[in-house]
């Protein structure tokens, strides 16, 4: 994912190490109280060198009580029982060639620098090994130690966790259930990868083999990281590439098998339901009537309704960022032809919308999805994609226009380079500002207010209460 960091998550590590750190990061799993506990490293630190520690416990008190491990014998015993166990041995080597291979996602040199916490064989770190269970690693070592000095923190309380599926991404959030009834949960843990699981399906009608691998691949270390954090239920909710495809049960095999859960493929109707709940959820009432609109990678979802959290209109209609991008892109950078034909697709499906749902007549327009996120990120002329930054701000119609003219003249890689975006979102971002922009000017509305909360939100609100 681009590099997403929190100001506030920046000094919380910051504090916790007593030091700057060396090298960009990400949160990948928190603690109760929502403080950050391990972090994702950068393969390369701030001068370029190598950094070969991928997963850092940060946390003051769970790195305590490793320690305290460590300084009773346990590395020792642990590197003993391997010599012994060739079972055990063998368990250990494949926890650092796959932590190799994980490193190698963002660089691919990067899988030559050993495995967990850099070592090629053995053990030489607990904290490395524990950091790398959080994370969905399968990893013998960061297991024993958790059974070890769990629970970290007193007062933890139930956890759940979502993940969303979509065509052109895959999500997880993990969860703590709130002590308030109604209130909403603690974030533990909140990734996107882009695994193009929709790759061509509107050509073809079938998810392919190649798709199916990548996503099943993320898949697993969602579900492991899930159980990690200890999320006593997972759901998953399969959007517009899985319900379009004529073979949605090899999909449900491969995610049954790597996280445990049954995947539901939502239909249009309830992913308009939940995308406004999530979207809406929050805001004054006093603000509406609102409308929201989900650009997705295969559908875009237009919904209404008086009031935060509960949807009265919706429609889905059959137009996503990936979608348009395979049926109209034929030149890099696209175009005036090609932004003409995904703008006169755009415009027959705005019919259908406008005569569907009473979307102009509100007062609030709502934009959630990678698309506005991102394209406010870059409006904003963010260093690192913030959510806190972009969560529940203004986009201003001149903003877009301005921001679309900017990304249509870009290449693909000089899209892919920009510091706020998402590895393989920019190669449909300009379909899915175009969606957007001829939203805006259909309905009249001159700026939307952008959302990070969306129908991931709404899976866990639905698991744990909240309405």
């Amino acid at each position: 994912m681009a590099p997403e960091l929190r100001e506030a998550d920046l000094l919380a590590v910051r504090d916790q190490l007593g030091r700057e750190p060396t090298t960009a990061f990400t949160v990948v799993a928190r603690c109760t109280g929502g403080h950050p506990l391990v972090i994702r490293n950068a393969p390369r630190d701030a001068a370029g060198a190598p950094f070969p520690t991928t997963y850092w416990l940060t946390c003051p008190r769970a790195t305590k009580a490793v320690a305290r491990l460590e300084s009773a014998g346990a590395i020792g015993e642990l590197n003993g029982r391997a010599e012994d166990d060739a079972g055990f041995r063998a368990e250990v080597e494949a926890a650092h060639a796959e932590a190799a291979r994980d490193r190698a996602t963002s660089l691919p040199e990067a899988e030559g620098w050993g495995g967990v916490g850099g070592t090629r064989r053995g053990i030489k770190c607990l904290h490395a090994h524990y950091a790398n269970h959080l994370a969905g690693g399968d990893d013998v070592v960061g297991r024993w130690v958790a059974e070890r000095i769990e629970p970290v923190h007193d007062g933890e309380r139930p956890r759940v966790a979502a993940i969303d599926q979509g065509t052109n991404s895959c999500r997880l959030l993990v969860a703590e259930e709130a002590a308030d009834p109604g209130a909403p949960p603690t974030e533990l843990a909140r990734d996107m990868v882009i695994t193009k699981l929709g790759q061509d399906v509107d050509a073809t009608g079938v998810l392919a083999p190649a798709a199916l691998e990548r996503t099943g691949a993320v898949l697993r270390r969602y579900g492991a990281r899930a159980r990690a954090l200890h999320a006593r239920r997972i759901v998953m909710g399969a959007t517009s590439a899985v319900r379009d495809a004529a073979n949605p049960d090899a999909f449900a095999a491969i995610a049954r098998d790597a996280t445990g859960a049954e995947p539901a493929v939502i239909d249009g109707e309830e992913e308009a339901a939940l995308s406004f709940l999530g979207g809406t959820f929050g805001l004054d009432p006093g603000d509406g009537p609102f409308a929201l609109l989900d650009i997705g990678g295969g559908s875009t979802e237009f919904v209404t309704g008086a009031r935060p959290g509960t949807a009265e209109a919706a429609i889905s209609t059959e137009m996503g960022s990936v979608r348009l991008t395979e049926r109209h892109v034929r030149h890099d950078p696209p175009t005036a032809a090609d932004l003409e034909a995904i703008r006169a697709d755009v415009r027959e499906r705005l019919d259908e919308a406008a005569a569907a749902v009473p979307f102009g007549e509100a007062a609030t327009f709502v934009s959630v999805a990678g698309t506005a996120t991102t394209l406010q990120a870059i409006a904003l002329e963010l260093e690192r994609y913030d959510p806190d930054r972009i969560h529940r701000t203004w986009l201003a119609a001149a903003q877009v226009d301005a921001t679309l003219e900017r990304l249509a003249e870009m290449t693909d890689p000089e899209r892919a380079a920009l510091s706020v975006m998402a590895p393989g979102r920019g190669e449909v971002i300009v379909a899915g500002a175009v969606i957007l922009q001829e939203v805006l000017r259909r309905f009249g509305f001159d700026r939307t207010l952008v959302s990070e909360t969306d129908i991931l939100d709404a899976l866990v609100f639905r698991i744990v209460g909240v309405r």
